[in-house]
């Protein structure tokens, strides 16, 4: 793989923290974010019994030249955040960059009050704990003046999942505060995007010897990541979504809109009216989209009246 821009690897120089990154999806990553020149800290969490992964590909990273540390701590903790940061100053100096995988899907099973537990628990490793290292890490990435961000969310985020209701409300709720922080630091100095990779993982049954999925391999999505937390991608509030080598652009948007009905019996042919996307378009934020409505809004009203 051509790594190179004018010679140079893109990333040289950078320093990025990778949670969740000793298996799959965040491996491929760490190891994407080190072949196009980053120093990498590979976190992950080491499970009861269980081998150091995160030892594991820090060692890959460094064997292949590449520069990478192993850091331990399970990111439901609070300190976790502070921690992270700490590593990547003490090894090398700085932190520009978050990579924030480390994720749950929880139990397959519909909706019902008994799954309010479960809900909790998704949240607090999908959410609340995405939040809070980010939190921790604001400071030492805005004195780089090119702080990235990338949440590595789902389609579930974006469209719900039958039966994973807990887990696609976790990745919709990581979705709107990457949009927010997108919005509040625009041109601040750090950029807050979002990928949903499609990918054969240990967390989507990968491990099944019938389930043939070496299109999906994570490699094969993790250039994606490298690229949105680049110097070279300056834009910010973006979603893109991909697998298999294979990327899309996701923007949510809005039709123009039209006076409402007044009658209930009058808002199917409405619906209808605006099913089409011709005159859809994406706002940068929420007061953005209320603007643009409200406009329109104003515009109807003045016309009507004259």
């Amino acid at each position: 793989m051509n790594t190179s821009i004018n010679g140079n690897k893109p990333l040289e120089g950078r320093v990025a923290v990778v949670t969740g990154a000793g298996k799959g999806l965040g491996a491929a990553f760490a190891r994407s974010l080190a072949q196009h020149g980053a120093a990498v800290v590979v976190n992950n969490r080491i499970r009861p019994g269980a081998a150091d992964e995160a030892a594991a590909v820090a060692e890959s990273i460094r064997a292949s030249g590449g520069r990478a540390i192993a850091e331990h701590s399970d990111v439901t903790d609070p300190e976790a955040g502070a921690r992270m940061v700490k590593a990547a100053i003490d090894a090398f100096g700085h932190l520009d960059t978050l990579v924030l995988n480390a994720g749950t899907a929880g139990q397959a099973v519909r909706f019902s009050g008994a799954t309010l537990d479960e809900i909790r628990q998704v949240m607090e490793t999908n959410f609340f704990a995405n939040t809070a290292i980010v939190a921790a890490s604001l400071e030492a990435l805005a004195a780089t003046g090119s702080g990235r961000v990338l949440f590595i969310s789902s389609s579930a985020g974006l469209y719900g999942v039958k039966g994973r209701a807990h887990y696609a409300a976790s990745k919709g709720a990581l979705n709107a505060f990457a949009f927010t922080l997108a919005d509040e630091w625009r041109g601040k100095g750090i950029t807050f995007n979002v990928l949903c990779p499609y990918a054969a993982t240990r967390m989507t049954g990968a491990d099944d010897p019938d389930n043939p999925d070496a299109l999906l391999a994570p490699d094969r999505i993790a250039p994606a990541a490298s690229w949105l937390v680049s110097p070279h991608h300056d834009r910010t509030g973006e979603v893109w979504i991909g697998g298999g080598g294979w990327l899309r652009r996701v923007e949510t948007v809005e039709t123009g809109g039209a006076a409402m009905p007044q009658q209930i019996v009058d808002f199917e042919t409405f619906a209808v009216g605006q099913s089409g996307l011709e005159t859809a378009q994406g706002f940068s934020g929420a007061e953005a989209a209320f603007a643009d409505l409200f406009g329109d809004l104003r515009a109807h009203l003045k016309g009507r009246s004259q």
